[in-house]
C-alpha cells in the first residue's frame, strides 16, 4: 500500500539533511509515521512538505520518501503553481491513499483541485474556521485597537490582521472538508463541527501518537519544583495568557511563591518598538498586578528541554479559549504532571474532571486558580491525578494501537 502524507511541518530527518533547524512544532507525526511502518511493512510511505527552497525534491530517508515543494507565498495566498507540482508528485508516487495532516493550509487545497479527492482522508488537527470566532481570547475590540503597537503597524501585523488571516485559512479548511469523503478526528467535538461542514463525510476516529521521549519519564511530587505553573505556549490571545495572569492575584494570595513558566520566546521583554499588540497588553496586564519576577519565559524548549520542564512543574495548565484536543495536555499527562485545563473544544475527551485532571470554565478565572491552588494544597490529588491521567494517556496515545487503527482507516477507505 502506498500511502503519501502531506504534512504542514518538515520532518527532523529531513531537516538535518537540509541543513535547518529542526522545527518545535509536528513532532508527534513523525512518531507517528515510525509507528506505522513499523507496525505494517508492506505500506511504502511518502511526506510531501512545502519547503522555502527553489524547485521540487525527492529525498528517500530512513524508509521514508520526501517530496519538497517549493512555496514562495509561505501559506499566506493559495498558489496555483503548487498545482503542478502535485500532478507530478501523483504521477511518480501513485499513492493509494492520500492523507493530509491538517485541514486550513492551501498546499491541500492544490492537491486536490489539481488530483482529485479520489481516496482523500483529512486528518483534523484545529479546526480554524471554528477557531477564528475565539481568536481574541475574550479581550474586548476597543482594548485590543488600543495597544496596537508601531511593530504591528510597519509588519502589517495587526491582532485584526492576524483574524482576518485565520478567517482567510477557515475559508480553505471549508472547502477542503467540503470536497473529501473521508475525515478523521479524536473527539466528539471535531466530529460534530464535520457533520456540521459536511454531513456526508465518512468520520474515522483514530488517536494521535505523541513524541516518543514522553512515554518513557514519571512526574515525582517530591522531585518537582512546588508552586510552580508550566504553560507550553502563549505569544497570541487564543492561548489564554491573560486569564492565566489574571487568575494569579488569587493564587498568590495563598502561595506568595509561585511561579509560572511559560515555554516560547519572550515576546515582552526589551522588545521596544518590535513589541507586540498583545505583548503590549500582556505587559500591561504584568505591570498592573505586579507579577514581573512571577512570570519567567523560559525560550523555544527543544523534546528534551520540554520533557524536562514538564517535570519539574508542580501543575500543567492549558488555559486557551479554544482547542480541539491539546498535544501539550497529552504529554504532560503521558509523563503525569497534575493537568488544568479550560472546558473548551474536545478538552473533555482529554481530561475527566477531578479524575484525570481539573476543568474550569475558560472566562472563570476564579476556577482556573481554585484549580490550581487545590494541586497546590492536596498532595492526595495531585498524586492521584497523576497516576490516572497517565493511565490514561498511555492507552490514548498508544502507538501501536494507534497505527493498527490508522492501518484499518487505510483499508476501509480503499474498499
Amino acid at each position: 500500500m502506498k500511502i503519501l502524507w502531506i504534512t504542514n511541518t518538515l520532518f527532523p530527518d529531513i531537516c538535518i539533511e537540509l541543513g535547518i533547524s529542526v522545527p518545535f512544532i509536528g513532532g508527534w507525526m513523525h512518531s507517528g509515521a515510525k509507528a506505522l511502518l513499523n507496525e505494517n511493512s508492506e505500506i511504502k510511505l511518502a511526506v510531501a512538505t512545502l519547503y522555502k527552497g527553489k524547485e521540487l525534491r525527492s529525498i528517500y530517508l530512513n524508509g521514508i520518501t520526501y517530496f519538497l515543494l517549493p512555496n514562495k507565498l509561505n501559506n499566506r495566498k493559495y498558489e496555483s503553481a503548487l498545482e503542478s507540482y502535485w500532478r507530478t508528485i501523483n504521477s511518480q508516487f501513485k499513492p493509494d491513499i492520500v492523507h493530509l495532516h491538517g485541514s486550513e493550509c492551501p498546499g491541500g487545497l492544490a492537491f486536490i483541485k489539481a488530483c482529485g479527492n479520489r481516496n482523500v482522508v483529512v486528518s483534523l488537527q484545529g479546526l480554524v474556521s471554528v477557531y477564528e470566532k475565539y481568536y481574541y481570547g475574550g479581550i474586548s475590540r476597543y482594548t485590543l485597537l488600543k495597544n496596537v503597537t508601531l511593530r504591528d503597524l510597519v509588519r502589517l501585523d495587526t491582532i485584526f490582521l492576524q483574524h482576518s488571516n485565520i478567517h482567510k485559512r477557515g475559508l480553505w479548511e471549508k472547502e477542503i472538508l467540503q470536497s473529501v469523503y473521508h475525515v478523521i478526528g479524536r473527539t466528539l467535538w471535531d466530529k460534530i463541527h464535520t457533520w456540521a461542514l459536511n454531513p456526508s463525510a465518512n468520520y474515522h476516529f483514530c488517536n494521535e501518537t505523541l513524541r516518543e521521549s514522553f512515554y518513557a519519564g514519571n512526574w515525582e511530587i517530591e522531585k518537582c519544583e512546588r508552586y510552580s505553573i508550566f504553560l507550553s505556549q502563549a505569544n497570541y490571545p487564543i492561548k489564554g495568557l491573560h486569564k492565566m495572569i489574571e487568575a494569579l492575584p488569587l493564587i498568590i494570595r495563598h502561595f506568595p511563591s509561585v511561579k509560572v513558566y511559560v515555554a516560547g520566546n519572550d515576546f515582552i521583554t526589551n522588545r521596544r518598538w518590535k513589541l507586540s499588540g498583545y505583548g503590549k497588553y500582556i505587559t500591561s496586564q504584568i505591570g498592573k498586578y505586579r507579577l514581573k519576577d512571577i512570570i519567567i519565559f523560559t525560550g523555544n524548549l527543544s523534546e528534551k528541554d520540554m520533557y524536562e520542564r514538564y517535570l519539574n512543574s508542580h501543575v500543567f495548565v492549558c488555559p486557551s479559549s479554544i482547542e480541539n484536543s491539546s498535544n501539550s495536555v497529552g504529554e504532560a499527562q503521558l509523563l503525569g504532571v497534575p493537568c488544568v485545563a479550560s472546558y473548551v473544544g474536545g478538552m473533555s475527551n482529554l481530561i475527566s474532571h477531578r479524575k484525570t485532571g481539573i476543568l474550569y470554565r475558560f472566562e472563570e478565572i476564579e476556577m482556573l486558580a481554585n484549580g490550581v491552588c487545590e494541586i497546590f494544597y492536596n498532595d492526595t490529588l495531585a498524586i492521584e491525578l497523576s497516576k490516572k491521567g497517565k493511565e490514561e494517556a498511555l492507552f490514548r496515545h498508544n502507538g501501536k494501537i494507534n497505527a493498527q487503527q490508522l492501518c484499518s482507516i487505510y483499508e476501509s477507505i480503499l474498499r
